[in-house]
């Protein structure tokens, strides 16, 4: 317990120092010719008035304690006996994080969260697979965009369309499935740039992926925005390594514990201190589409397989489809 109190306070500690420098945006980042309006951001941000994104729900609704992993799961992973479980606390957020607002079939509004990382385009945006799974290059779009740093109806930075055949997810999880590819758990998404026509990282600025660097890693600062509530959380934590115990969610994971992540929240980031900002390591999904209960979460390894799909997102690869 003393070595988890002193890693709490060192996570602390270092947060606070670099949360200045965590929000970069267009000063440090400004570049190319001046930007030209996109009327295609600007009806989209006419659409999602603030009573409209008020009223959106999580589309993760199994997410924190779904009926599927208690019913199927030969063993449910959750907090451990003695286990401490960092608490989180609501905050206005960061400009490099926020979340995708769009329509389902029904026309309700949905939401999940991701984060803004660095890109050539300077517009990518790295999120859950099955957050983004329904978005391949066929689908209609159903005013799809995301919002940089949302909190209480408000869009500092403005909305950020997400480009036609921009959604990039693996064909491993396409092809197996959310479960049985819970492994590949991770998606990006190319966007347009906002009303104003500033391309999204010249904007809300970026975190820098890192893929290859294992499961354990300390202090990490996660950051979700739960259904329902208006502020996204964050928790100070650290990551483990994690075997899946259930056959039809295979594969090894990290694990984190912090408090009250629920619905809404899957692909949100696990962010470490990087030079200048943040370091985005995993995003909450993969085991039970990111876990059984609120107080632990998940993330698919970042590995070859997430350099392989955000290089296809950054050259302009054809994305890949579901089986037909």
């Amino acid at each position: 317990m003393v070595r988890r109190t002193r890693l709490i306070r060192q996570a602390t500690a270092v947060a606070a120092a670099l949360l200045l420098s965590a929000g970069l945006g267009s000063a440090a980042f400004a570049a190319g010719s001046p930007p030209t309006p996109n009327p295609d951001a600007a009806a989209l941000g006419a659409y999602w008035t603030p009573a409209r994104m008020t009223a959106a729900v999580p589309d993760d609704t199994g997410r924190g304690g779904s009926l599927w992993a208690r019913t199927t799961s030969p063993t449910v992973d959750g907090p451990r006996p003695g286990e401490f479980i960092p608490p989180s606390k609501s905050f206005d957020g960061i400009p490099q994080a926020g979340t995708f607002f769009w329509t389902d079939a029904s026309g309700k509004g949905r939401t999940c969260s991701g984060s803004v990382v660095r890109s050539p385009g300077r517009d990518l945006v790295l999120s859950a697979g099955h957050c983004l799974k329904g978005y391949s290059g066929t689908s209609p779009k159903r005013h799809l965009g995301f919002v940089p740093q949302y909190h209480d109806g408000l869009t500092p930075f403005g909305i950020f369309p997400v480009k036609d055949n921009g959604v990039y997810v693996s064909q491993e999880y396409y092809d197996r499935g959310e479960h049985a590819g819970a492994a590949y758990d991770f998606g990006f998404a190319v966007t347009e740039p906002n009303q104003d026509g500033k391309r999204l990282q010249d904007a809300a600025g970026a975190v820098q992926l890192l893929t290859g660097t294992g499961f354990s890693h300390a202090p990490v600062r996660m950051i979700g925005y739960p259904g329902g509530a208006q502020k996204p959380l964050e928790c100070l934590s650290w990551t483990t390594k994690w075997v899946s115990d259930d056959p039809a969610d295979p594969g090894t994971f990290e694990r984190i514990a912090c408090d009250a992540f629920v619905g809404g929240t899957s692909g949100g980031p696990m962010l470490v201190p990087w030079p200048g900002g943040w370091a985005v390591v995993g995003v909450i999904g993969g085991y039970h589409t990111g876990g059984n209960t609120p107080q632990v979460s998940y993330s698919a390894e970042f590995g070859a397989a997430t350099q392989a799909l955000y290089n296809a997102a950054t050259t302009g690869a054809p994305p890949a489809r579901p089986a037909s």
